[in-house]
């Protein structure tokens, strides 16, 4: 979600709050859950879950090995569970150009650094750079090369842009800030 007039330009980055965490987090949490009472099951000699015969697994080795697995999958959950509602990684590039001006801002983790904040003139902008790697997973990414500070990723490598979309982007940031834009 973007806003933009002819000086000011506002992009809205969405944070971990995706329907695909949310079903990643609970597919974990089911599945992690259901190890753990097989493996509770297994101990105790009698079924938690009435439609999986439990009396067919040893405690020893497999009851202990699907008990540490579920255990693992519950602390991925809540790890999961807690990314989503901290809402990690939103937060907003906004581009200013009447004051010459970019900020960007981001959510953490919290703790000290929760709030994730740059903010420098548009005259250090060298270039936009696009960074492409094909392969099995391919990975697209649009940075905003800093002078004395380096690159700073705009576009998230999980977004679904296109390649069309990904180049329409950066045309138009190159545009706005009158820069040039590299691609590696």
């Amino acid at each position: 979600m973007s806003w933009r007039s002819e000086h000011i330009w506002i992009e809205l980055i969405p944070g971990s709050r995706k329907l695909s965490n949310f079903c990643w987090a609970l597919i974990i949490f089911l599945g992690a859950l259901g190890f753990l009472l097989i493996g509770i099951s297994s101990y105790l000699g009698r079924n938690l879950i009435y439609f999986v015969p439990s009396e067919q697994i040893l405690f020893f080795p497999q009851g202990i090995v699907m008990s540490f697995y579920g255990i693992a999958g519950l602390f991925i959950s809540f790890y999961l569970w807690c990314t989503i509602s901290w809402n990690v990684g939103s937060g907003y590039d906004r581009f200013d150009r009447k004051e010459g001006v970019v900020c960007i801002f981001r959510w953490g983790f919290p703790g000290k650094n929760r709030r994730i904040f740059f903010r420098f003139p548009i005259k250090d902008i060298q270039s936009l750079r696009i960074e492409v790697k094909e392969g099995l997973s391919t990975r697209r990414v649009l940075y905003l090369d800093i002078r004395g500070q380096g690159a700073i990723p705009l576009i998230r490598t999980d977004e679904s842009l296109t390649p069309r979309e990904m180049e329409q982007k950066a045309a138009e940031l190159a545009y706005f800030f009158r820069v040039p834009i590299e691609v590696l």
